[in-house]
């Protein structure tokens, strides 16, 4: 059973959606990732995108961590109820609307999100089968939605190829846990004229 790490909901179980189609993020994964950008600074204040939610453990691990307003993104009907489950859990724990659902298709939701929205922290766990041409073209329509020191991770199998990363993005680490593999990445700097 995944549970919340830390923060305010700190060791509450979270639901999991029944049958096989997701894959949750371990919890050593989740440890590992989430001390490494508490590292960062990144978390707090921020605003949270997590693509493919499955559950939205990661989403809601940072809204308990002190994410500000946190996007859950699932389209499968079971997977996005269970989001929406484990949003209340922990909205319910802070007291305030921090974690929303969003069931929709990942790219349908960027391509209608305002140009105005950017976000600081982005998780995308795509299903496996999903093939690297559409992972990178999920990539080019987030790179526009970025914070200028956001921070994207993408986890995939250990077996999968690095992302194609988009203009704008590029990967700045890597790390790797028996079958997950993280990459993570970041906008890209422009050299000043």
């Amino acid at each position: 059973m995944s549970r919340i790490i830390a923060g305010a909901a700190g060791g509450t179980p979270l639901v999991s959606v029944p049958g096989s189609m997701t894959r949750p993020t371990t919890d050593r994964v989740k440890e590992a990732l989430f001390s490494r950008l508490d590292a960062f600074g990144i978390i707090a204040g921020a605003r949270v995108l997590d693509l493919y939610a499955g559950s939205g453990a990661l989403g809601v691990e940072s809204g308990s961590r002190g994410a500000d307003a946190v996007d859950l993104v699932e389209f499968d009907a079971k997977a996005s109820s269970v989001c929406q489950r484990n949003a209340d859990l922990i909205n319910g724990v802070l007291a305030r609307k921090a974690v929303t659902v969003h069931r929709s298709k990942v790219e349908s939701f960027l391509e209608r999100t305002s140009e105005e929205v950017r976000w600081d922290l982005v998780f995308m766990d795509p299903p496996y089968p999903l093939d690297e041409a559409a992972v990178s073209a999920v990539l080019a329509k987030l790179a526009d939605h970025l914070a200028p020191a956001a921070v994207v991770v993408v986890e995939r199998s250990s077996r999968s190829p690095e992302p194609g990363w988009p203009a704008g993005l590029e990967r700045f680490a890597e790390r790797k846990y028996g079958e997950t593999k993280l990459w993570y990445a970041e906008p890209s700097v422009l050299p000043e004229d």
